[in-house]
């Protein structure tokens, strides 16, 4: 049978620590696990496993502020029943709660699920999964949240559009305009078909309010913008839209989403360059007190093309997630990755991830915006 390791930290760590060797150990009898096992242990030393119990993962603490984390926040959805989700097929709480943001980033980009496509959790201490009120209270302590990058984080403002639209259906869609054959195809996960649906995506919250504000759970006023810029070096037109986007003044802080990658081939010079230019843009229009979040890519699924195994695969995407983490942080920027939470996650196409794992995107991001003061 299992003996107890000397910390919690042990149980993640890559090899045994130096204190601990392995060794054949019969299993109890009575058990459907009976037989031979491998069994770490401990040198002159014994432990009493009973005491282990279900406290791996302590249940979430005992206060209001926890309780939606234990409950269906899809629950009065539109198309809830019919798209088949539910938040708690998402992520599982437990405590502690991450505090901070350095500790809430580290949590999360090294956090996983056990098993395929099962629930995430972050690692060490634990992100909320707010309701579609506290959402609209987050993004409405900013003057602008812009989110800047390729279509793995416009999927990423898609998901965001659902919590605020309160709508798993065709939250993420313009479906306003909907033809009848859009309304069929671009419904539920197929909202995050890049290829078909990827057209009527949403990219500013303004536009909802103008073409169907009763959709619009929030009471109070947000603005969300998504400005796709995928080249390096970024074309003119491009950063004279974003200095467009991001111009006006307001008490209110304005805050950055910034993701890169793939369009660059996961080319480090590439994507430094395309940051830098992105960047100096946004400075040089509202000047230095502004905060930013780089997101880099999660991680690819069976359906990649085998022509991007090489340059786009996995190894290479742990290596990029690293060192740009690294760059962004000489920057000033925070970071946070994704490769750990979506290497067991369904991807749509191999390289997007589908609804559930974008609303885990989502979710983390407005984590990290809630400690952004």
């Amino acid at each position: 049978m299992w003996k107890r390791l000397p910390s919690t930290d042990a149980l993640f760590s890559m090899k045994p620590p130096p204190a601990i060797v392995r060794k054949w150990v019969r299993s109890t009898p009575s058990t459907r696990f009976s037989g031979m096992r491998l069994s770490p242990t401990l040198k002159k030393e014994s432990h009493d496993t009973s005491s282990l119990g279900n406290f791996a993962f302590p249940p979430p603490e005992p206060i209001s502020y926890r309780i939606p984390d234990t409950l269906d926040t899809f629950a009065t959805y539109k198309f809830r029943s019919t798209c088949d989700i539910s938040s708690l097929q998402l992520h599982t709480a437990f405590s502690p709660l991450c505090h901070d943001r350095r500790s809430l980033l580290t949590a999360m980009s090294s956090g996983g699920r056990i098993g395929h496509d099962s629930p995430y959790m972050p690692r060490g201490c634990d992100m909320r999964w707010f309701t579609s009120e506290e959402a609209c209270e987050i993004l409405g302590r900013f003057d602008k949240v812009v989110i800047v990058g390729d279509s793995m984080l416009r999927h990423v403002m898609g998901a965001l559009n659902i919590l605020i639209r309160k709508d798993v259906g065709y939250g993420a869609v313009t479906d306003w305009n909907f033809n009848s054959n859009e309304r069929r195809h671009c419904f539920c996960n197929e909202q995050f078909d890049v290829r078909s649906c990827s057209v009527q995506g949403i990219y500013k919250t303004m536009d909802v309010e103008t073409h169907d504000p009763a959709s619009v759970s929030c009471k109070n006023p947000i603005n969300v913008i998504m400005e796709q810029i995928n080249k390096s070096p970024v074309p003119t037109d491009e950063l004279e839209r974003l200095r467009t986007s991001i111009s006006g003044y307001s008490v209110r802080p304005k805050v950055f989403i910034f993701g890169h990658g793939l369009w660059s081939n996961l080319n480090l010079i590439d994507s430094i360059h395309w940051l830098d230019t992105v960047m100096t843009t946004i400075t040089n229009k509202v000047g230095s007190g502004w905060k930013g979040l780089l997101v880099t890519p999660s991680a690819s699924g069976r359906k990649k093309p085998d022509e991007f195994i090489v340059t786009q695969g996995n190894k290479a995407l742990m290596i990029y997630e690293e060192e740009m983490g690294n760059e962004a942080r000489k920057r000033g920027l925070e970071h946070l990755g994704t490769w750990n939470m979506s290497i067991q996650a369904r991807t749509y196409d191999g390289v997007h991830l589908d609804m559930r794992g974008n609303m885990v995107k989502a979710m983390m991001i407005l984590n990290w915006l809630n400690l952004a003061r």
